[in-house]
């Protein structure tokens, strides 16, 4: 069964909020005009904030295409108009892949 990337999101966000970090940071999705979606992440005060992230520009046509980067301890991607689960899903890959070992 595919994975619900919206839920892995909300759960992500769930498990950082610690009655501190939520007031800070946090996850932001906004839609672009040109038509498309912007999201960050940010990883400040997560496991995954000193951790490397190879910026990503995947441009297959107008209205797909993803680009994602790391600035600032805040994962930043912006995609065409049916690329959202895509951009989570990047994110969802880079975080499995850069597991902490406990």
């Amino acid at each position: 069964m595919k994975e619900n990337m919206l839920e892995w999101l909300m759960n992500w966000y769930e498990s950082n909020c610690d009655g501190d970090w939520e007031h800070s940071y946090g996850v932001k999705i906004e839609s672009l005009d040109n038509p498309g979606w912007y999201l960050e992440l940010n990883i400040k005060g997560t496991l995954y904030e000193n951790v490397d992230f190879n910026r990503i520009e995947k441009g297959r046509n107008e209205n797909d295409w993803v680009h994602c980067k790391k600035e600032n301890g805040t994962i930043i991607c912006a995609g065409g108009p049916h690329n959202l689960e895509e951009m989570v899903l990047i994110i969802k890959q880079w975080m499995d892949d850069n597991k902490p070992i406990n």
